[in-house]
């Protein structure tokens, strides 16, 4: 056990606040991640087109300005004056400015500030529940991984596959990478083959009774993870979590806000909530049921 450990093991306070600190931190690089990522997909989509239509051997397009997570400067999207260190800060330099831009004074949108407290939250309450362990570092990753891809989802209708699949792949080798893991190698693998093979099932059951796509593949891959990180006997919860939290805001979507019934409501937000409340809550709700039978 390192020092640094053995010190966050005796202050447990300390821990959940630095943890929490971190958190916010790397919530403001999430919504970086969150903005950018998706138009760096558009835009290697569209060059991949262009390539397949001219043939292999047309010269490459570099008349682009290059775009991804560093380049270039962050600025407003409005009038594009670039976004200065001090405002910059988690959440405060939002607050600060009243939700505006310090150029133009258009709205800043919430999604940068409640990104950025969701970070900080799930990372602290990850840090309460495991303590200062590797595997708090995991879940860590775990969380922050759900949170970005969710946001996207909302966003765009897209769970990137630079989320789930590494997520995916996380949760098959904890098992081996953390001896006294919850959960065995068997029950991982089996969770991310039935978490897959159950909504696949359910995309070609849909599409063969209405000749419509139900949802995206990117959700079967999303539920194979979360089947990865809390084993085959979570699934029915995660299922059935995202579907009633899913058919509730929608009806509500639809009576309310008179959402259109034809345009298609993200389901990756709705599984990330359930994988999240089944790896905290999961055994207490399975027992407190079974015990019933």
């Amino acid at each position: 056990m390192s020092e640094l450990q053995a010190f966050f093991q005796q202050h447990p306070a300390t821990w959940i606040a630095v943890a929490s600190l971190f958190g916010l931190l790397v919530g403001s690089f999430l919504n970086v991640v969150i903005n950018r990522l998706p138009v760096m997909m558009e835009r290697q989509w569209k060059r991949e087109c262009r390539a397949l239509l001219a043939g292999e051997d047309a010269p490459a397009e570099t008349d682009e300005e290059p775009f991804n997570l560093v380049r270039p400067r962050s600025a407003c999207p409005e009038c594009g004056a670039p976004v200065r260190a001090w405002q910059n800060i988690p959440v405060i330099s939002w607050l600060w400015l009243r939700g505006r831009c310090a150029s133009c004074g258009k709205p800043i949108s919430w999604q940068y500030p409640l990104v950025e407290l969701a970070s900080a939250g799930l990372v602290g309450l990850a840090a309460w529940q495991f303590g200062p362990t590797a595997l708090a570092l995991a879940v860590f990753v775990f969380s922050w991984a759900l949170l970005a891809a969710s946001t996207i989802d909302l966003k765009t209708h897209l769970l990137p596959d630079v989320f789930t699949l590494p997520l995916l792949w996380l949760g098959l080798l904890l098992p081996i990478l953390l001896p006294d893991y919850h959960l065995s190698l068997q029950d991982a693998v089996l969770g991310a083959v039935f978490g897959y093979l159950a909504l696949w099932s359910v995309y070609w059951l849909f599409r063969l009774i209405t000749g419509k796509e139900g949802m995206g593949f990117g959700d079967f891959k999303l539920l194979a993870a979360l089947g990865a990180w809390l084993g085959w006997q979570m699934l029915p919860l995660v299922i059935l979590i995202s579907a009633l939290v899913g058919s509730i805001v929608g009806i509500a979507m639809i009576l309310l806000m008179r959402h259109d019934r034809r345009i298609p409501i993200p389901f990756g937000p709705y599984l990330a909530l359930a994988g999240l409340v089944a790896l905290y809550l999961g055994e207490p709700i399975l027992a407190a049921y079974l015990g019933g039978y």
